[in-house]
């Protein structure tokens, strides 16, 4: 199996097509974004013109898009995957969508001849770009160890996490509740610090050597204090996007959420406010409010 396909060629799909070429798969990408594809083609890729030829060339798909509508039309649209791909191939769902969508995706694929492995990623930008992602996997076991090859090429871990379509979808919601909440309370500490006149290096220094040192909260805290904002990879519509699948499960199955529903509304504000940041704008939106800046 040497064919491949990546629909979605953003940041992390960029990534996993970068990976794949590397480990010597020959891979079909597609995207609507023509620099994107550009940049797909000068790493060695082969663009597709549409969805239909994605599928008519590879064996296994990466379906690496925003949300549960795209994926839903990417693979069961009238000329999507599910009418191109050939048996016994399989579509690697690694977007973050809602679990009910991967669910009716999964129903729609059955009779099909044609696998779904529901394997949501975490790593971000440094980890899709650097093949070091972490998959949360559920799918058959049989299905998981043929198509383990693609997916060791763009991750350094796999979690195998059930069998069945959605299950990958809510270990993601879960982990994104963390991940949110120790964004939040990082953002809220930063925006404290700067108005005490606290130094960004030292609160840096005292965090990365603490308990609380992690590496979500010390990306977050070095990107605010060397004031990037913008075009690290690691845009706020998605976690913003993220946050809301997993309340909505929250609420389906009756969940007190108190920590991610606080999180979800400092992402609020700094997506409404700065709808085309990254994730640590928050703290910009904060530092607004308080007139204070935290630098290194």
């Amino acid at each position: 199996m040497k064919r491949v396909g990546v629909v979605g060629l953003g940041d992390m799909g960029s990534g996993l097509a970068k990976n794949l070429i590397k480990n010597g798969f020959e891979v079909t990408g597609l995207d609507l974004a023509p620099a994107r594809v550009e940049a797909f083609c000068a790493m060695g890729g082969k663009p597709a013109a549409n969805v239909e030829e994605v599928g008519q060339n590879a064996d296994a798909v990466f379906v690496m898009v925003m949300n549960g509508n795209q994926a839903k039309a990417v693979i069961l649209g009238e000329r999507g995957l599910v009418s191109h791909m050939p048996k016994g191939s399989a579509i690697i769902m690694t977007a973050t969508i809602k679990p009910s969508e991967v669910k009716e995706i999964g129903v729609a694929l059955e009779g099909s001849g044609i696998s779904l492995i529901d394997s949501p990623v975490s790593g971000g930008f440094p980890g899709a770009q650097g093949g070091t992602l972490t998959m949360m996997a559920a799918g058959q076991p049989s299905i998981l160890d043929e198509f383990k090859p693609v997916m060791d090429a763009v991750s350094k871990t796999i979690h195998r996490v059930g069998e069945n379509a959605g299950d990958g979808q809510v270990m993601k919601a879960c982990l994104q509740t963390l991940i949110g909440s120790i964004f939040g309370a990082t953002f809220e500490a930063a925006a404290l610090a700067a108005k005490a006149g606290v130094k960004g290096q030292a609160l840096y220094d005292v965090f990365s050597t603490s308990g609380a040192g992690c590496g979500v909260a010390n990306t977050a805290l070095e990107h605010i204090i060397d004031r990037k904002f913008e075009g690290t990879g690691s845009g706020i519509g998605t976690m913003h996007k993220d946050l809301t699948i997993s309340l909505d499960m929250a609420e389906e199955i009756g969940v007190p959420m108190f920590m991610a529903s606080t999180a979800m509304q400092i992402f609020h504000q700094g997506k409404s406010k700065y709808p085309e940041g990254d994730n640590w704008v928050c703290t910009r939106v904060m530092e607004e409010i308080n007139g204070a800046e935290l630098h290194r």
